[in-house]
């Protein structure tokens, strides 16, 4: 199994000052039930290099397992501080794509024309693709063919307008992720603010927030492992 991790480079929420990136339990769960089910990981984000990761998820209250074992691991540290630019990766080379969320991807990933390039190809080529929380916002400009988007008569998740009006930032975003996923005519389904729900259509697979990180990524390896 060969997954390619996508995260942001994108380091700043709008015009508010406050700094944003990926958030770190949405990388460190799925990296670790990737690594553990032996996958082999390549980490990529737009500007390669060490993506940016979001201070609210190194707060106390946001740790998790995960995240301690991953301050704990040298090796995979490293490898998140050196990232492969998007422009050097080859998705032929891949059996999955995984875009771990946190606001940044709002920003960035969501035009980046690397990151779309290869969404379509792993499309194309049926292999698996993952998003969780503000992920899913990766395929708002991916077009399948003309007028249709990946996600369009798809079944999906991710984080809800609740659960942003919740943290406060309804209103600094560039968009609601459940409402661009609704536009692009996606059958959008959530639980229950801030618990786990994911959702599996085919080789599709979305998670809605934080929580539904490793479930995400589990469904994920099964996918594979299905072939």
């Amino acid at each position: 199994m060969k997954i390619l991790m996508v995260l942001t480079s994108h380091d700043q929420m709008g015009d508010t000052g406050h700094k944003t990136g990926f958030w770190l339990e949405e990388f460190t769960a799925p990296y670790y039930v990737f690594r553990d089910a032996g996958a082999d990981i390549t980490l990529a984000s737009p500007k390669g290099g060490k993506p940016p990761v979001d201070p609210n998820s190194e707060a106390d209250e946001a740790l998790t397992d995960t995240t301690r074992r991953f301050q704990a691991d040298a090796h995979a540290r490293e490898s998140l501080a050196s990232t492969k630019k998007l422009a050097d990766v080859d998705m032929n080379e891949f059996d999955a794509i995984f875009y771990p969320g946190g606001h940044g991807p709002l920003w960035d990933l969501v035009d980046d024309d690397k990151s779309i390039a290869l969404i379509k190809t792993a499309y194309e080529q049926d292999k698996v693709i993952g998003a969780v929380c503000h992920a899913p916002a990766v395929f708002k400009n991916v077009e399948i063919k003309p007028g249709q988007n990946l996600v369009g008569g798809r079944e999906v998740t991710g984080f809800s307008n609740s659960e942003e009006e919740a943290v406060g930032l309804a209103s600094t975003v560039p968009f609601l992720l459940e409402d661009m996923l609704k536009e692009n005519t996606a059958t959008y389904s959530k639980g229950d603010d801030w618990a786990p729900h994911i959702v599996v259509d085919g080789k599709l697979i979305t998670g809605q927030n934080p929580a539904s990180s490793e479930g995400a990524a589990k469904a994920v390896v099964q996918a594979l492992q299905e072939g």
